[in-house]
């Protein structure tokens, strides 16, 4: 599933090829996502430009003067810029056609992402409205993290990863940062001390960023909006990596399931 650095390289790649840009028309081939596509979508979209390409936790806002396209890419959907008579494959569910020839091409299989349409402020949008801080955002830090998690018994894995406490830290990069603070994915959330939570809040966003220099995590099927994967699986240190031992004491990396995710760490470095 794209998480937040993939999605941010997604909006990294379109922005410069879609701000300033009118659009032509909107081709639907496939409406059932997630949620309908909106039968409006293309009335309202065609013959507007876009102002801006925004990121809110994994969704993406394609913002024009009368309203706003609200994209989620759900747990295999991509975004590809490509010539618009370039013909459709299979799962090429909606393309967005500009007026230079191109067009934004959404790919679902699994049909579990989303494109929706909102004039009102997409910031108060219901999906939008309940998410936590961005994580990435100076405001995030460990006194937060702290604040939030008093008497809260959940494993702390599922406590960073609950969107209505942070945004966008999907499974592999809690795996990771929760290596890097030294933290059990099993503990409690409510029994870990500030200095532990400010070391959490650090990793959390060193893991993020080089996620994100690094273009993402190639897992199965991600790529960008250029096409080329993401890279930071060769840098990852914990997750899904069983086979090998642990990066800083060589004791064997565990596996274990906690919230129905698969979970990786080593019970020597972590506690």
């Amino acid at each position: 599933m794209p998480e937040l650095p993939e999605v941010e390289t997604v909006r990294c790649g379109i922005e410069p090829h879609l701000v300033g840009c009118q659009v032509r028309t909107v081709i639907v081939r496939e409406p059932r996502l997630r949620w309908p596509v909106p039968l409006s979508l293309s009335e309202n979209l065609t013959g507007q430009s876009f102002l801006t390409v925004q990121r809110r936790g994994k969704y993406l806002l394609l913002n024009c003067p009368r309203g706003t396209v609200l994209l989620h890419l759900g747990m295999s959907g991509s975004l590809r810029l490509v010539p618009s008579n370039l013909p459709p494959k299979k799962h090429d569910h909606l393309d967005i056609v500009l007026s230079n020839g191109r067009c934004l091409r959404f790919n679902d299989p699994r049909r579990f992402g989303s494109v929706l349409w909102t004039q009102e402020n997409p910031w108060r949008h219901p999906l939008l409205k309940t998410l936590g801080p961005e994580p990435l955002d100076p405001l995030f830090d460990g006194p937060y993290l702290f604040k939030r998690s008093r008497h809260r018994q959940a494993p702390v894995k599922v406590f960073i990863m609950n969107p209505r406490v942070v945004v966008g830290i999907g499974n592999i990069y809690a795996s990771e940062a929760l290596f890097q603070a030294g933290i059990h994915p099993r503990r409690a959330a409510g029994r870990i001390s500030l200095a532990r939570y400010q070391r959490l809040a650090e990793a959390i966003k060193t893991v993020l960023y080089q996620a994100i220099q690094a273009g993402g995590t190639t897992l199965r099927d991600f790529v960008a909006s250029d096409g080329k994967p993401g890279y930071f699986s060769h840098q990852l240190q914990i997750y899904g990596r069983t086979a090998h031992p642990c990066p800083t004491c060589g004791n064997p990396i565990h596996l274990d399931h906690i919230g129905q995710r698969a979970s990786y760490y080593c019970t020597q470095c972590q506690h």
